[in-house]
């Protein structure tokens, strides 16, 4: 049990991953989308299938990445722009 749990395999599985840091979001997006596909099809053996969802579930934590500073970029913009539209919401309101 202890010679399964120091296998070169479970040494190298942060470097396996270590690419999904330099993804874009669409290329993050698209392998996750593969990752998926791989393991719905049901053909990986045990390893890869346990290797393919580490993988999945860093290329998800990548999007959230994404997506959260997406987020705080457009929540950024609109309250910079807040001021200058809450000067001109007095035409709105009526």
């Amino acid at each position: 049990m202890t010679a399964a749990q120091s296998s070169p395999s479970a040494n190298t599985e942060p470097d396996a991953n270590a690419d999904v840091r330099a993804l874009s979001y669409e290329e993050a997006r698209d392998a996750l989308a593969e990752a998926v596909t791989a393991l719905e099809q049901g053909q990986a053996t045990l390893e890869e299938s346990i290797a393919l969802w580490e993988r999945g579930n860093a290329l998800a934590a990548r999007c959230e990445e994404w997506l959260a500073g997406a987020k705080k970029r457009l929540d950024d913009a609109v309250a910079a722009s807040s001021p200058s539209a809450s000067g001109r919401g007095g035409d709105d309101a009526n």
